[in-house]
């Protein structure tokens, strides 16, 4: 199934061999032979905390750190086949850093984000001198009138805004035939792992970048996968918080129903780092009341190491038997799962067969519609004033815009009507009722903490031509029903990542973090990628 796929249908380096999680832990010897290795890149896999430790000591500035990552990008992304998961950098953020550096040497650091450089996702608003396009030509040259709520709290904490990140234009809700992680102004973003392999999106760029080592967090956003899809086949932790969580205003959208950003981040600890500071009630964002008395400012107290202990884990029923070495992964994932003390659960069904019918992708279709076009009457200086006119730029300037692939995701929503058509409100009522109930059910009847499923298989080759080869997937019951969904690096096969998806019930993500932190501690899967141009199989 394509990665699209997951919205119009729904879903339940080198000669490296298969690697599961039990095969992660690195002997004696391994562990010398890396010792000696050396190391591409002076900050290669830094943690937040080890950064804030070279920070504190003074032996480093995050300016220097912040150059550091800047030399990366040009060397290794942004130089001829590079990488390509940074669409921008920010000509401030040196500057940024300097007035930072001045803040701790005075005594004041404002939290663990201090001075740490993140990039977002290039569909999220930022009121300085880069762009905000969601990677099309259209709304190229033009640039917000002010920050998003979650940049203006990142901002606040003390992170260095250090640029944007590519994306699968208009976050994939576009063409059904479209490659993940193409788009008209940043053209096509590269697996790490592999760079003629796809990074899945539509957060292509920030799960590449944040895997590739470009800096030490990243923002993506999701309506379905979009978070934890790229960060799966990047090799990386992807948190898609609770919808109300964190605000989406000042965010380019697909669905006020499902959207929602998230960290993306090479570890529990780092992404768990950025999720507290970034919530908080929006008056611009209705939904963010919700988070009253359900959200929390500081979501590393729940890193616990026996956060497996006691626990009851559902095996998400669908995801296996669609490649049989994911299923040797998630054969020993159920084996660390058990031995850490907590007990498993298998076939958890969360929904039934044709349950939803076309109900979801009915929801994105309109409030797609509905969205782009109030959104728009924000970037007063853009060209285009409404979907229509997207539609129109696109085919005007067809050479650049689609050049592999048509627009008929686009097509298709303009063709809605206003929010009030019953046919969308009995759409929305059955996928809510459906996806919420599924969850909600599976939960309490089997006296679940979580459930875990395949969150996608290893990454595909990139195909501008005839678009994505996606396989697998879990993202569809947490999307839809607008609940948090936490995927963690489980294993490879043949140097590709594949992740573990975690999720539950609404505002739960104390507990989920809980439990990836353990998982993630128990196995150490994440390794840092090569960017080799190709695997070389045997």
């Amino acid at each position: 199934m394509k990665r699209r796929n997951f919205l119009q249908l729904g879903a339940l380096g080198s000669a490296i061999p298969f690697i599961g999680v039990k095969a992660c832990a690195p002997t004696n010897e391994e562990k010398t032979a890396s010792n000696t290795q050396e190391v591409d890149f002076e900050l290669e896999e830094w943690t937040v905390a080890q950064l804030q430790e070279a920070m504190n000591s003074g032996k480093y500035t995050s300016r220097k750190i912040c150059e550091l990552y800047l030399n990366r990008i040009e060397e290794k992304d942004q130089s001829e086949n590079g990488l390509n998961s940074v669409i921008e950098v920010n000509p401030d953020a040196l500057a940024i850093a300097d007035q930072l550096d001045k803040e701790r040497s005075e005594g004041n650091v404002r939290g663990p984000l201090h001075g740490i450089p993140i990039m977002i996702k290039d569909n999220i608003d930022s009121g300085d001198k880069m762009m905000t396009t969601a990677g099309s030509l259209a709304l190229a040259g033009t640039s917000a009138p002010k920050d998003a709520f979650i940049v203006k709290k990142l901002r606040e904490a003390g992170a260095v805004l250090l640029g944007k990140t590519n994306l699968s234009e208009w976050a994939n809700f576009r063409s059904f035939r479209s490659s993940s992680g193409w788009s008209g102004r940043g053209r096509q973003t590269r697996n790490p792992f592999a760079l003629d392999r796809n990074p899945c999106g539509s957060s292509s760029g920030s799960g590449a970048a944040v895997s590739g080592n470009m800096c030490a967090i990243t923002i993506g956003t999701e309506t379905n996968g979009s978070i934890v899809c790229p960060s799966s086949a990047n090799g990386v932790v992807g948190i898609k918080p609770t919808v109300g969580l964190w605000s989406r205003s000042g965010i380019i959208p697909i669905s006020h129903t499902q959207d929602t950003a998230g960290p993306m981040a090479r570890t529990v600890a780092d992404a768990a780092a950025l999720l507290g500071p970034l919530t908080g009630v929006d008056g611009n964002d209705g939904v963010t009341s919700e988070s009253e008395g359900n959200s929390q400012t500081d979501y590393t107290q729940y890193l616990d190491v026996n956060g497996l202990q006691g626990k009851r884990i559902g095996i998400l029923k669908g995801t296996f038997g669609a490649h049989e070495k994911v299923d040797e992964i998630f054969n020993e994932v159920k084996e660390v799962i058990t031995s850490n003390d907590a007990e498993i659960v298998d076939d958890i069904e969360v929904a039934e067969d044709g349950a939803y019918g076309n109900s979801g992708f009915e929801v994105l279709l309109y409030e797609f519609k509905d969205g782009m076009n109030k959104y728009l009457k924000t970037r007063p200086d853009a060209s285009v004033k409404t979907l229509a006119d997207i539609i129109q730029f696109n085919v005007d300037n067809a050479d650049k815009e689609m050049t592999y692939f048509p627009q008929g995701i686009l097509e298709q929503s303009e063709e809605k009507g206003p929010l009030t058509d019953p046919d969308y409100k009995d759409a929305l009522n059955t996928m809510l009722t459906v996806s919420r109930n599924g969850i909600d059910n599976a939960l309490k009847d089997n006296q679940l903490d979580a459930i875990i499923g395949v969150t996608g298989g290893p990454a595909w080759p990139i195909d501008v031509i005839n678009g994505d080869h996606f396989g697998i997937g879990s993202s569809t019951p947490a999307a839809r029903s607008g609940y948090p969904n936490i995927t963690v690096p489980a294993g490879y096969v043949h140097g590709l990542p594949v992740g573990m998806s975690i999720f539950g019930g609404k505002y739960q993500e104390p507990k989920l973090i809980s439990i990836a932190y353990a998982f993630e501690q128990a196995t150490k899967v994440r390794k840092a990628p090569k960017l080799l141009p190709t695997l070389t199989l045997p």
